[in-house]
């Protein structure tokens, strides 16, 4: 699966920005243009078009003499202006004409040495466009001096060929200016314009299954952002209701099912024993197990750390080890208990504490091999250590042994709610709870409580 590459908002902008840049400079121009010629700023009749036609026609012959290339634009022009003429000369003498010079004009032809460029009306005050043009000009034979009619029009080709130039001359360092004063500008305005989607990405960090009813603030929220907070918001909504609604119910099956389980618990106990017996007693206390640790669960989760109190660690894990030794020495173990102190206190909830280190001695019951030690150390600043001498836990297994209802052994007795159960305790109190490395012998379960549950130093 291809990773799919997310594209950035600020270059975005930039290239848009500066692509409507260019288009608007480029209709603002030919506007302005426009409205030259409407307002007469610029003729209406375009006076070279005949000069330009010349001028990309005008070549040598073999001798160096001038003459004219048949261009498909001197064709046409010869279809349009029947009368064509015109005087063509350079300053080594040659010289070209073509048609009859119309009779008031051709007083000017003897001047044309001392004419370089000039527009010849008729009558004066004639306006545009001229009767006659003369100028120096270059092409393609060389400097040379034209004088011509101007009946010619202005070619379309001739205006999309010098488009480009005009482009690359007017348009681009007009445009490439702006472009470098969006590129400066966009990421502070986009800066500015976004700074409260950091708030809302603080936020949304803060999102967890035990942190409820968190909203995304849309405070400073580009109005078209909004709305996409808004949904957000509301399938957050809708997923916290959808919890409490399971956990509800996962609290009321536990709740329904507590009296039967004790009631066929009591029907089995009084039945002759047998060895299925036995199993069905180990069954049915598999099932007790299951309705109080969802109960557990239902209690920590509706009482969050709302009563926390001086509690002492090393009572909490001495009474569950005086509770539980009678059970680790029929199932084969030597239970140990090592305090580093007399007492070590922490605010938490005694109640749930003393359920995680139950947890985590009966799993080590369960799963130390029936035979070794079992030890229960509690060590400053606030650290309970449950460990075993078993065959510890599969390396593909320490992710997964601390999720709802995952046994590492399918056929045991236990509900897979118990590491599950201590992890929600430690979360509960800021903690956390982790195994040690699987280099040393059987399984080491570490609670970690937060420094914040410390008591303050006097």
């Amino acid at each position: 699966m291809t990773k799919r590459c997310h594209y950035s908002l600020k270059w975005r902008l930039i290239f848009r920005i500066a692509l409507l840049q260019g288009v608007m400079v480029t209709l603002f121009i030919l506007l302005i243009f426009a409205a030259m010629i409407v307002t007469g700023a610029i003729p209406h009749e375009y006076e070279g078009g005949t000069m330009d036609v010349l001028v990309d026609a005008m070549d040598r012959d073999a001798n160096g003499n001038l003459v004219l290339k048949e261009t498909h634009e001197l064709t046409n022009l010869r279809s349009k202006v029947p009368d064509l003429w015109f005087i063509a000369r350079d300053k080594d003498g040659h010289r070209l004409e073509e048609g009859t010079v119309p009779p008031e004009f051709k007083q000017f032809v003897p001047l044309l040495d001392n004419l370089s460029d000039a527009r010849i009306d008729r009558t004066p005050g004639e306006g545009s466009p001229p009767a006659v043009r003369i100028r120096w000009t270059d092409t393609a034979a060389g400097n040379v001096q034209i004088m011509t009619g101007t009946k010619g029009e202005l070619s379309l080709l001739r205006l999309l060929m010098e488009a480009p130039h005009f482009f690359l001359k007017g348009i681009l360092p007009i445009t490439g200016l702006m472009g470098l004063a969006t590129l400066f500008a966009t990421p502070w305005v986009v800066r500015g314009a976004l700074s409260g989607l950091g708030l809302v990405a603080a936020e949304a960090e803060r999102i967890d299954i035990h942190k409820r009813g968190v909203q995304l603030p849309v405070k400073d929220i580009p109005q078209e952002i909004v709305p996409l907070v808004n949904a957000v918001n509301d399938a957050l909504l809708r997923l916290d209701s959808g919890y409490e609604r399971h956990k509800r119910f996962l609290s009321d099956a536990a709740h329904e099912l507590r009296t039967p389980v004790a009631i066929l618990s009591t029907r089995i106990a009084s039945l002759p024993p047998t060895p299925e017996r036995a199993r069905l007693l180990q069954d049915t206390a598999r099932l007790a197990t299951l309705t109080d640790q969802l109960l557990d669960l239902r209690r920590l989760d509706q009482h969050r750390p709302k009563s926390f109190s001086p509690i002492d660690l090393v009572e909490i894990a001495r009474n569950v080890v005086m509770d539980l030794a009678p059970i680790g020495f029929a199932a084969g173990y030597e239970i140990t208990f090592e305090p580093s102190a007399k007492t070590l206190f922490i605010h938490g909830d005694s109640v749930a504490v003393e359920r995680a280190v139950t947890n985590l001695v009966q799993n080590a019951i369960e799963h130390g091999g029936n035979s070794g030690k079992i030890s229960v150390a509690v060590s400053a600043p606030a650290i309970i250590e449950v460990s075993d001498e078993g065959t510890g836990v599969p390396e593909n297994e320490r992710e997964r042994i601390f999720e709802p209802f995952y046994r590492s052994v399918p056929q045991n007795r236990g509900a897979g709610l118990g590491l599950t159960l201590v992890r929600e305790i430690m979360e509960l109190h800021d903690g956390h709870i982790e195994l040690a490395a699987a280099s040393r012998v059987g399984a080491c379960f570490r609670m970690i409580f937060s420094p914040s549950a410390l008591p303050a130093q006097a």
